[in-house]
């Protein structure tokens, strides 16, 4: 038995085969190439509740019951725990894996001989790690737990983002329904005027219907208006896991457009990617299918397993031989012995299996270079459209001042009798148009922000939001005894390592 014991412990100390996991790389750039503009640096930026930047306390109010409420985010907790479980059934892998009592009562007759047979025991069987199979096993449990981690770190980023930007477009569509209301009113004061002046014959009829076009049209906008505005209320309540109407109360009145900050704290490219869940979740889910390649190629080789019984067995005719004869001490047997199986006979399927993993892995290396390629891509789009907000919001300004001013001016010298009523259409039509496009500008200039602020990867590290919200964590206590997984905390994978390189 010592010797055994010996074997055992040489066997499962061997390393385990398969290639061992290096980082893939990609290749990234030093420095971002939108650094052009004043409004970026590169020092690190603040990734930890990002949102708070605009100072909007109704838009942290929606972000915050939103990873209380969303279901998305709640079935993507519920896949962390899941994976916990899986890797709970990969590590007890490791250890005997067939263990049970048994006990049966047989009676049987042959050639008017009759006898009855009682068993009770235990049985255990142990394959033994020697090529590390279930060691792999593990390591790919392990990694594939951290990569549903990531996932749930990506959805809280896109969640986030979502609710921004939907809150972004309500209150820009605030915004353009005040916009047309006011235009509306000068527009309509205009064809008073413009109308009396007809009914006095001192303007011709086609003053007065030109004035009452612009009018109607203006007018029609507000349906439409109303109608986006509804639709993206009825969104941020589906984000905030609610039916459609009951978010007023949060939104409150009519507010503005959340204020951006003069400058943006970017960081540096290999810095800012290394932080994404999305990147750390590719190269999670190559490091899970880098020990599916080891898992595979243990299958060529022989497994060696140590199988033991102990039991009590007595038979005899029936009489002669009861239950009680059972725990005699001449009943007691035990059984212990090696055994190896090696199916080299499906050698081929097995090694087919190898490279079909390996390709498989293969397959992972170059997702996580696609999904830096692409997480760097998102990034460069977002500060060109931040940049450009930008650069166009002063010009924009500048055209509603001059549109505003050329309007009064129009109109006035219209009533005074130096211009035709063209020139009042066309000034209160631009200005319109000026204003419109302004507000719509602000707003991207926003949503620009959210979405450079969600390809930075910020927003994951708060330790707010937990996989599992108290309400779902008591039901499935009640339903299943789940002991101390269920009780994951986001503290603890503050701890786990994004990518050290990229």
């Amino acid at each position: 038995m010592p010797a055994l014991l010996a074997l055992v412990g040489v066997f499962t100390a061997c390393a385990p085969v398969g290639p061992n996991f290096e980082t893939p790389r990609a290749p990234v750039n030093p420095l971002w190439s939108e650094m052009g503009g004043d409004e970026f640096v590169d020092e690190p930026q603040p990734t930890v509740k990002w949102w708070q930047v605009f100072n909007d306390p109704v838009l942290n109010q929606l972000i915050e019951k939103a990873h209380q409420n969303n279901n998305n985010l709640r079935i993507a907790g519920l896949r962390v725990l899941e994976a916990r479980a899986a890797l709970g059934i990969a590590t007890g892998s490791q250890y005997p894996q067939t263990q049970f009592a048994f006990g049966d009562v047989t009676a049987f007759r042959a050639d008017d001989v009759n006898s009855v047979q009682y068993n009770i025991g235990l049985t255990s069987s142990w394959e033994i790690d020697f090529w590390g199979k279930f060691r792999r096993g593990v390591e790919s449990a392990d990694a594939a737990m951290l990569a549903s981690i990531a996932s749930f770190d990506d959805v809280l980023i896109l969640l986030t983002a979502q609710v921004a930007d939907t809150y972004t477009t309500i209150r820009t569509t605030e915004e353009q329904l005040e916009i047309a209301n006011e235009n509306i009113e000068i527009q309509r004061r205009s064809y008073n005027i413009v109308d009396v002046l007809f009914r006095n014959g001192e303007s011709a009829e086609l003053d007065a219907l030109q004035a009452r076009t612009l009018l109607l049209s203006t007018e029609a906008a507000i349906p439409q208006l109303e109608a986006l505005l509804r639709q993206a209320e009825n969104a941020l309540s589906t984000l905030l896991g609610e039916p459609p109407g009951r978010i007023g109360a949060l939104l409150g009145d009519q507010g503005e457009l959340p204020a951006v900050p003069v400058r943006v704290a970017v960081g540096i490219p290999a810095d800012t990617l290394r932080q994404r869940p999305d990147v750390r979740q590719a190269e999670m889910q190559s490091m899970a299918q880098n020990a599916q390649v080891g898992v595979a190629r243990a299958g060529l080789y022989p497994s060696f397993s140590i199988t033991g019984s102990l039991g009590l067995s007595t038979a005899g005719a029936p009489g002669e031989s009861d239950l009680g004869q059972l725990f005699n001490s001449e009943s007691f047997t035990y059984g212990i012995g090696p055994s190896f199986t090696w199916p080299f006979f499906n050698y081929g399927r097995l090694e087919n299996n190898v490279r079909v993993q390996d390709a498989r892995l293969q397959q992972s290396l170059f997702q996580y270079r696609e999904i830096v390629i692409q997480a760097a891509r998102e990034v460069e789009d977002a500060m060109a459209g931040f940049h450009g907000t930008q650069a166009q919001a002063e010009v924009l300004l500048e055209a509603v001042q001059s549109a505003r001013r050329s309007a009064k001016l129009a109109i006035l010298r219209y009533t005074e009798g130096f211009s035709d009523y063209q020139r009042v259409l066309d000034a209160q039509q631009a200005l319109f148009t000026q204003q419109e496009r302004y507000v719509i500008n602000k707003g991207n200039e926003v949503r620009s922000l959210v979405s450079l602020y969600k390809a930075l990867g910020g927003g994951w590290q708060t330790l707010d939001v937990e996989f599992v919200d108290e309400e779902t964590r008591a039901t499935m206590e009640e339903r299943t005894n789940w002991g101390d997984m269920i009780e994951p905390s986001r503290s603890a994978t503050m701890n786990q390592a994004a990518p050290d390189e990229i």
